[in-house]
Order: C-alpha cells, then sequence, then structure tokens
C-alpha cells in the first residue's frame, strides 16, 4: 500500500504564500474539498470567496458519476470577472472543465493544492496526501 503524505496547514498556508497569483477578482472553492484551500487563498489574496458544489469523485477516489455533475448552481452573475477557481485535487481535470462552464464570461484561472491546473500548489507530490482538513 502506498503511504499518503501528511501535508500540515502551516506548510499549505506558506506555500500559498510563495505562489506568485495573477490579478484576482474573486476566488471560488469546489465543494467539497476545494472549499478550505479556496478560503486560505481568498484570504491571502484580499478577495471575496464563492463556493459552488459539484462531484465526481467519492471518498475513495473512485468516480461516483459517469461525469462531474452540478449538486447546487449559483444564482449569481460573475460576468468580466478575473476568478481562480480552486479544488484540492485534480486527476482528470474533468471537475474543473465543468466548473468552467459556469464561467464562460469569466477569465478564469484554475489552483490545486496537487494535480493538474493552470497552478498546481504541490507539483512536487504525486502520493495521495492526508489533507489536515480531512477528518
Amino acid at each position: 500500500m502506498v503511504e499518503k503524505v501528511e501535508l500540515s496547514f502551516q506548510a499549505i498556508s506558506q506555500r500559498i504564500r510563495e505562489i506568485k497569483y495573477p490579478e484576482i477578482d474573486l476566488v471560488v472553492g469546489i465543494a467539497t474539498g476545494g472549499v478550505i484551500p479556496a478560503s486560505l487563498l481568498a484570504f491571502h489574496l484580499r478577495v471575496p470567496l464563492e463556493t459552488i458544489h459539484l462531484n465526481y469523485r467519492d471518498e475513495t477516489n473512485k468516480p461516483r458519476f459517469a461525469s462531474p455533475k452540478f449538486l447546487k448552481r449559483l444564482d449569481v452573475s460573475f460576468s468580466g470577472k478575473k476568478i481562480l477557481l480552486v479544488d484540492d485535487v485534480s486527476v482528470s481535470g474533468k471537475t474543473l472543465e465543468k466548473a468552467k462552464e459556469i464561467f464562460e464570461q469569466c477569465t478564469v484561472i484554475t489552483m490545486v493544492m496537487k494535480g493538474k491546473a493552470d497552478i498546481c500548489a504541490f507539483s512536487n507530490i504525486s502520493q495521495c496526501v492526508y489533507w489536515p482538513w480531512k477528518v
């Protein structure tokens, strides 16, 4: 069995502070895994935070649906905004791509803690991660 890498809030916060970000108007976290990292980023960047409820994988990281599915949509328009779209992990990129559909009138930059995105906080980690916000 592959051992999980354990990351602390301190290590994650430090890495968030080290990254250079483009100008952002809004951070959007993908619930549930992306909410805490998005909150940390919104606080660091001093911009508003929104969440979207989108799901693809279950707790064991296996696909739950044939493709990512919106569980609840935002009822607000963000036309013209520069958005940082955040999730904890992106394996295939399908969830981020689905989420970008509702921001077609925006500039969207994707960010994950681990995996495939425009910005990846921990690109050096290939193992599974024990995130401090997972109980």
